[in-house]
């Protein structure tokens, strides 16, 4: 049988198809529980100077008494970053005014624990003066996605989409486990950085190699199921931080399953598509008849050889080898691509990343609710896109999405998550429809 014609045969969706597509989601479900990960890891409780009593320092001024030490801001919450010179005991009085001599916290600060035992922000006192180093880290991470991107991307287009796929996973493993145990902010960061490598790796890597074993007429609905995965992470992540409120706990929780993942994922075999453009025709056959005789079709796999090939193999090879079908295979449209991606992920992630910005509202609600409108929005955009065109839905998803998120601007802030949540939704669903970008789709 020709190659090109077994190929096709051998990838149908039978039960290696079917088994493939779920251990490969789950991973990616982890991943996008990774990408969100500092919205409860890296959350800011309230706090206020601290204050001790007397000559001990484990004991704090609490209650009523703290206004004599701790000026009070406008909404009557103690101020975050100053605190009187010298006791204000005239405020224990009815009318009490206090003079305007504030200093820094010079003795820490203290913080309300009642949402979160512990976040890096209370353990490496991030607050004030380094409250940027936050953000500092979410960069370090998202910088380690880059070039992730474009290191394990290019790299799986000459060592295999497997071996980096299985490299990613151990990599995603180690160093979210480190970063769990990080004895100070450095080592955390580089731990982060280096996950983020390993979040571009198996997304990019696992994505690929599940649909090079997919045939065409499915590979709509497969990209449809691994993109759902991203939205449920973020609902899984939700439940899961809402269980564990000390930091270390919830990033071990998040980075423990890798191992489980490198593990299993041994048991997927390499892209054919990509054995044969790198000249690799004996070992696309063996896979070719592995998976034939998972899907039960032992007859038709033990038939296949490379006598059978012959001429079709250099056939095959000059077809897919070709500059027109590799770019189409491997990036469909590169310019295009990119300018979907930036697009897209610069509105998702300027709400996503910051999810305390949505006051009045727990935490974990807003993260639950972001997970859920997503979802809907995949399913209604996958299709509107197929009757209207890509590019059509692209050009509707972006400017409504940033139609809400300018509307909100002028709201008060405790007002304005309802426009948010909104919002969020078209640059979701974009989401999804920059996955299917290609020259025919968008015209």
């Amino acid at each position: 049988m020709a190659p090109d014609v077994q190929l096709e045969k051998e990838q149908r969706m039978g039960f290696f198809q079917t088994i493939l597509v779920a251990l490969v989601f789950l991973p990616l479900l982890m991943v996008a529980s990774h990408n969100f990960l500092q919205n409860f890891t890296a959350a800011v409780p309230r706090h206020w100077c601290y204050i001790p009593v007397g000559d001990n320092a484990t004991t704090e001024v609490t209650g009523d008494q703290l206004k004599i030490y701790v000026p009070m801001d406008g909404n009557q919450e103690p101020d975050r970053c100053l605190r009187f010179s010298t006791p204000q005991w005239q405020l224990l009085a009815p009318n009490g005014t206090s003079t305007n001599a504030t200093e820094p916290c010079l003795d820490g600060w203290a913080y309300d624990r009642s949402v979160f035992n512990s976040t890096i922000i209370t353990e490496w006192n991030l607050v004030c003066g380094q409250r940027t180093l936050k953000d500092f880290a979410q960069s370090i991470y998202m910088v380690g996605v880059l070039l992730g991107a474009l290191v394990l991307g290019g790299l799986a287009d000459r060592l295999g989409r497997r071996a980096l796929l299985l490299w990613s996973l151990l990599q995603m493993g180690v160093m979210g486990t480190s970063a769990a145990f990080a004895p100070n902010l450095a080592a955390y960061c580089a731990f982060r950085f280096f996950s983020g490598m390993s979040t571009a790796g198996v997304i990019l890597n696992g994505t690929s190699l599940t649909l090079e074993w997919i045939p065409s007429q499915f590979r709509a609905m497969v990209s449809t199921i691994l993109s759902c995965s991203l939205t449920l992470g973020q609902l899984f992540l939700a439940g899961l931080a809402y269980a564990i409120r000390d930091w270390r706990q919830l990033q071990l929780a998040s980075s423990v399953p890798f191992f489980l993942f490198f593990l299993y994922s041994w048991w997927i075999p390499e892209s054919a598509h990509w054995l044969i453009v790198n000249h690799r025709p004996e070992k696309a056959l063996r896979n070719l008849r592995w998976v034939a005789q998972i899907n039960g079709e032992k007859l038709e796999g033990e038939g296949i050889s490379l006598e059978v090939w012959g001429t079709g193999y250099t056939r095959l090879w000059g077809w897919m080898s070709s500059p027109r079908v590799l770019s189409a295979w491997l990036c469909p449209s590169p310019s295009l691509e990119k300018r979907c991606d930036f697009s897209t992920l610069f509105s998702f992630f300027h709400l996503a990343l910051d999810l305390q910005r949505f006051e009045g509202i727990s935490i974990f609600l807003v993260q639950l609710i972001f997970g859920a409108v997503d979802m809907p929005f995949r399913m209604v955009v996958a299709v509107i896109a197929n009757r209207l065109g890509r590019r059509l839905m692209q050009a509707a998803c972006l400017v409504l999405g940033g139609l809400f998120i300018l509307a909100s601007v002028p709201v008060p802030q405790g007002e304005s998550r309802a426009f948010g949540q909104v919002s969020i939704a078209f640059p979701a669903a974009l989401d999804f429809t920059s996955m299917q970008c290609s020259p025919d789709q968008t015209r």
